[in-house]
């Protein structure tokens, strides 16, 4: 498996690579999201890093900026979306996308990195919940699903206590009830 930063060429891929993951329901808002965050000013910098087995891309995830508030003295982005192709599933492209995208934002300076999503995969790459360290997610996040918003350190800060602002793309209620 080869993983690389994503370019327009592979804008299409990509696109597909999120719809078949999310399937008929979901799809179609993933993929209005995924164009949307690619081309709005408020979500770079940006990572997006495409999976390929035998030069075929497979997985997708993107990383976007956020504003941790009220200081704004970390760097910070969020995981949204990741998809793998469902045939390329539970074979490990999900977690080597993860980590690769870390590294590359360690390199790049980032502290943090939140994500709202399954506890019981992304807790494996070192992701906790994000309110029990003090951040706030951009709208309520329902007792149930507290859990989900999650935070990985990539860096030795000591910021609490945060809200956290995404970009103007991802900044709407539906991107976070469930």
């Amino acid at each position: 498996m080869d993983i690389r930063e994503g370019v327009d060429s592979n804008l299409e891929d990509i696109l597909s690579i999120e719809s078949a993951a999310f399937g008929e329901a979901e799809g179609p808002v993933i993929v209005g999201l995924v164009r949307d965050l690619l081309s709005d000013p408020t979500a770079k910098p940006l990572l997006s890093l495409v999976a390929f087995q035998d030069e075929v891309p497979v997985g997708h995830i993107l990383f976007t900026k956020v504003r941790v508030l009220p200081k704004d003295s970390v760097s910070a982005v969020i995981l949204a979306p990741m998809a793998v192709l469902p045939s390329s599933q539970k074979k490990g492209i999900g977690g080597k996308l993860i980590e690769t995208g870390f590294n590359i934002l360690s390199e790049r300076g980032v502290d943090l990195v939140f994500v709202l999503g399954y506890p019981s995969f992304y807790s494996r790459s070192g992701f906790q919940p994000a309110g029990r360290l003090g951040y706030t997610a951009p709208y309520p996040i329902a007792k149930k699903n507290e859990d989900a918003w999650m935070v990985k350190k990539l860096s030795d800060i000591k910021e609490t206590s945060s809200r956290i602002e995404c970009a103007k793309s991802l900044d709407k209620p539906e991107y976070w009830i469930e």
